[in-house]
């Protein structure tokens, strides 16, 4: 299946015929993730159509992992044993006394959104594509962007997983509280989500406009007017000439409003024609732009649902660094700029609030993230990435959990002030480490 049938299917995880309704099936070709840079050790994929069903799938596999839209760049989601998806947890749940919606983690954003906005409900944010999963998202602390905007994860009110033992663990920040912060970004550490709860907010419109060639110069002194110019701000750079090549800006519009978009932005000047933030890319996968209203779903993302986003085959890399010091981490990687700008597609850099979520990239810190779209030259980005994390390193960078990066995990670990909790908490519920893959192992345990 290419990819871009993969993604008219609103985010399936796998074809139905590649696997059995309930038990584990053998695949006719060996499963990759969305990018095709990782194939999964294993054939047996489980893909139960009830909650009972997923509980009994955990109870009776020595080891598992949870397998949301493949989205992930990295081994997160491998097993060596047995994967487990959820695609057909798929039901949405509005409340209107509290103004939230529980869902299954099979559903995807660009699902999810239009059931909402009918009912005059929206998001605080979404990420850049609207193809992945809201429970995958949320497990990675995966993140759209805005000076004032808590990641994905920041909204979750209620949390629904299944535990080693296949019981049902239920938290509620009402009820858990700090339990439920360190459980939200939990990696697939404590076991199989089956449905998460959001706080919704009333619908808005927004209207984005892209502005070309922005000097970097212009951050070391006006960085938080920059991205506070919007909603949701983005600079796209190829590291060259010492400027953003494209900034998206999206506002959020009270009723009735009309923007006067100037033509000049810090010098970056507006763009006339919908752009691609890859330079010569055709704009018809992407949002609508030049200050066209639309509802917060149709813009806030970077790509269409129904479109192949960005190049397609690729790898991706981010860094989140506290956004005090978001200035010199952009000079200190442009160092290296023409050892990456060969092997690149385009960096974006984009700003997340703190937040109280304990492994998540922003736990306590306002950030701002460089996130590079490689070209699939893996052998070659891996011997940049550490030439990059040596720039950032005076920075205290945290690798975005569901992307490709070389940190040692003594440096990841250093991070997470709240990762001995965490630890606990995964013993707690997975006492038998039924749960943990090679990736865990390695970033969350090994010195």
């Amino acid at each position: 299946m290419n990819k871009r049938e993969f993604l008219k299917t609103t985010g399936a995880v796998v074809a139905s015929t590649m696997v059995s309704r309930y038990s584990s099936g053998e695949a006719d070709a060996p499963r990759e993730n969305w990018a095709g840079n990782i194939t999964y050790s294993t054939e047996h994929l489980h893909t139960p159509a009830s909650v009972d069903e997923a509980r009994a799938v955990v109870k009776s596999c020595e080891k598992l992992r949870a397998l949301g839209t493949r989205h992930s760049f990295n081994t997160i989601a491998d097993s060596t044993h047995h994967q487990v998806s959820l695609k057909r947890l798929d039901d949405i749940t509005i409340d209107e006394k509290s103004q939230t919606v529980r869902l299954g983690a099979g559903v995807t954003y660009g699902v999810l959104a239009p059931v909402i906005d009918a009912r005059g409900y929206a998001l605080h944010n979404l990420a850049s594509l609207p193809h992945i999963s809201v429970a995958g998202a949320i497990a990675t602390a995966t993140h759209g962007s805005g000076l004032k905007n808590g990641n994905l994860a920041t909204p979750v009110v209620a949390l629904e997983l299944i535990t080693a033992d296949g019981e049902m663990l239920h938290l509620s920040k009402e009820r858990d509280g700090d339990a439920l912060q360190g459980a939200v970004v939990g990696l697939g550490a404590l076991g199989v989500v089956t449905h998460v709860t959001l706080k919704l907010q009333p619908t808005y419109q927004v209207a984005q406009t892209v502005y070309q060639n922005l000097s970097f110069q212009h951050l070391e002194h006006h960085f938080d007017e920059i991205f506070g110019a919007g909603y949701s701000v983005s600079l796209f750079t190829d590291w060259q000439e010492g400027r953003a090549t494209q900034v998206w800006i999206k506002r959020r519009l009270t009723p009735g409003e009309k923007i006067a978009w100037p033509d000049e932005f810090f010098g970056a000047v507006r763009a006339k024609e919908k752009l691609h933030p890859i330079a010569g890319h055709p704009a018809e996968s992407c949002t609508e732009q030049e200050g066209i209203p639309g509802p917060w779903y149709e813009r806030l993302p970077h790509f269409r649902m129904n479109f192949t986003p960005s190049s397609g085959r690729e790898l991706q890399t981010e860094y989140f660094v506290p956004r005090e010091h978001a200035y010199q981490a952009i000079r200190a990687v442009e160092t290296l700029r023409d050892q990456i700008t060969p092997h690149l597609f385009v960096t974006e850099l984009r700003t997340i609030a703190a937040d109280e979520l304990w492994m998540s990239m922003a736990y306590q810190r306002p950030s701002m993230a460089i996130h590079f779209t490689w070209k699939p030259e893996w052998p070659v980005v891996r011997q940049i990435l550490p030439k990059i994390e040596a720039q950032l390193a005076p920075f205290a960078p945290r690798p975005h959990w569901g992307k490709l990066f070389t940190l040692a995990p003594a440096k990841v670990q250093s991070q997470y002030a709240r990762l001995a909790d965490f630890r606990l908490m995964v013993e707690q519920r997975d006492p038998s480490a039924k749960f943990r893959n090679a990736f865990l192992r390695q970033h969350l345990y090994n010195a």
